[in-house]
């Protein structure tokens, strides 16, 4: 018995030797930088021109230059509304193209090869993505040319300076680069299920629209709440597209920038206290929001 035990023992031992990598990779890149940053937070510490102000001991100051800043609130509707114009379809089109390609009844060729097609985009560099956008929906890119020369419009649009259509290419980048990475999700969540379920529903005479809402979907939530919340923590932190996209200005009228961005100004401008006060508020902000979609979710399968 004891043998036994000891044996166990330094199988755990093993266990805690391969975490090391792990929590020193944490430890630096993760837990020292979210614990400097709140400390930054509370300080004043800025360059002036040639001259550097601080680091001074301000207390909540910093924090309340943002709440007291207008436009904080105006960049997080703007991130909300760009993260959720591209997230509902990307749910969409991930979950239609999942239960196609897991539906072994309709018998669909080709699927190794449409899988890795939609899967290509999310290979792509962002900012390459948006260089790729800004080229061809810019006042004199080729989109414009072709509803020019076709008739369609009598002038070019400007997408880029219009705010709809500038949050809407925006939103539609981040839609493309990301839903074949949500199929895959969710197609290994469908392969998961037992198929004894759907087929004892289709022996009571349930029709393909019953099972999805009724089986696959109930049973796909866990698979569904993780997806939704690692998108919203991406959403939140979305820089790349809109910062190529416009230039770094996030017009038109600022309409287009997010709170990342907002961020960024303050890092250029070397306000390590303001930019340390943002960075906690999105932290909270993100946590927030994330324990409400998982109460939510919870709450409904109880």
């Amino acid at each position: 018995m004891g043998k036994k035990k000891s044996k166990v023992v330094q199988y755990n031992r093993w266990g805690y030797i391969f975490m090391i990598p792990f929590l020193v990779t944490y430890l630096i890149f993760q837990l020292i930088p979210l614990i400097t940053t709140v400390y930054n937070s509370f300080f004043e510490n800025y360059r002036s021109g040639l001259k550097q102000i601080g680091p001074n001991f301000i207390g909540f100051q910093n924090y309340a230059t943002i709440f007291g800043n207008p436009d904080l609130w105006k960049y997080f509707g703007n991130t909300m509304i760009m993260w959720i114009a591209g997230f509902i379809p990307q749910i969409f089109f991930s979950l239609l193209l999942g239960a196609w390609f897991t539906d072994t009844s309709l018998r669909l060729k080709g699927q190794r090869f449409w899988k890795t097609v939609i899967y290509l985009p999310n290979l792509i560099m962002a900012s390459a993505f948006a260089m790729l956008f800004f080229t061809l929906f810019g006042d004199s890119g080729p989109i414009n040319s072709m509803l020019t020369s076709m008739g369609i419009v009598s002038a070019p649009i400007k997408f880029l300076s219009q705010t709809g259509t500038a949050r809407g290419l925006v939103a539609f980048m981040n839609f493309i680069m990301w839903f074949g990475n949500t199929t895959i999700l969710l197609m290994a969540g469908m392969m998961g299920i037992d198929p004894s379920l759907f087929e004892a529903a289709q022996v009571d005479g349930a029709t393909a629209t019953q099972v999805f809402w009724k089986i696959t979907l109930p049973l796909l939530r866990p698979i569904l709440v993780y997806t939704m919340i690692t998108s919203l923590i991406g959403g939140l932190q979305m820089f790349d597209v809109p910062q190529i996209l416009t230039n770094g200005t996030g017009d038109p009228a600022r309409n287009t920038m997010t709170l990342i961005m907002y961020l960024n100004k303050h890092l250029f401008s070397k306000n390590f206290g303001l930019a340390g006060a943002l960075s906690v508020f999105l932290f909270i902000v993100t946590g927030i929001l994330s324990l409400i979609v998982f109460k939510i979710t919870v709450r409904k399968e109880k």
